[in-house]
């Protein structure tokens, strides 16, 4: 049964590392300044509902940039470019293609694509080319202005919040560059972190 169970974990991909107390504490914290940043931003420029989409895009770069910071999708210019070519390339499919299905279909094919070529995965960007297609009125009325505010803004704001919560702690330092030895602290054990 022990095996069983050990397997199905490798298979499901559960892994043996332990974030101390601290750690998750410090992504929770990032996560909560970064969509506070995101939300007062985008709800002045779109209103409750049309921020939804787009907050719930930069949600999940809160999930990247907090909890894993020295991950490659979590690095700027994967979080700048994975936004702001999805958001160009979800505005032109809303705008050119009738279809909406069809254009949020497109939006994120795309997208995906041009991420690839642009070497600036990031998985969030798919949802803002999505909400550039599906985000409603509010979000269709900016037009291209959509790439710039809100999509930019919150975009740097997130990545300025990044810096901020992680860089009073070496093993965190954001972007991974100003952390070279960051896969070495990070292999430390957790109580030698945050003293559990």
């Amino acid at each position: 049964m022990h095996t069983l169970l050990t397997n199905l974990r490798h298979w499901a991909g559960i892994g043996n590392e332990r974030a101390g107390h601290v750690e998750k504490w410090l992504s929770m914290v990032g996560g909560l300044a970064g969509i506070l940043g995101v939300a007062l931003i985008s709800h002045a420029q779109l209103g409750l509902v049309g921020s939804a989409g787009i907050i719930a895009s930069m949600g999940s770069s809160a999930v990247l940039l907090f909890a894993v910071p020295h991950g490659a999708l979590s690095q700027p210019w994967s979080v700048l470019g994975g936004h702001l070519v999805s958001a160009l390339v979800g505005v032109i499919c809303a705008r050119h293609i009738p279809n909406p299905t069809l254009a949020a279909a497109t939006a994120v094919a795309v997208a995906i694509g041009a991420m690839h070529y642009l070497r600036c995965i990031h998985p969030p960007g798919g949802a803002t080319a999505l909400g550039a297609v599906v985000g409603g009125d509010a979000v269709h009325q900016l037009g291209y202005q959509f790439v710039l505010t809100p999509v930019l803004l919150n975009a740097l704001t997130i990545l300025l919040v990044a810096v901020l919560v992680n860089a009073p702690f070496a093993w965190r330092r954001y972007p991974a560059a100003w952390a070279p030895d960051a896969r070495a602290n990070r292999s430390a054990q957790p109580e030698q972190r945050d003293g559990r």
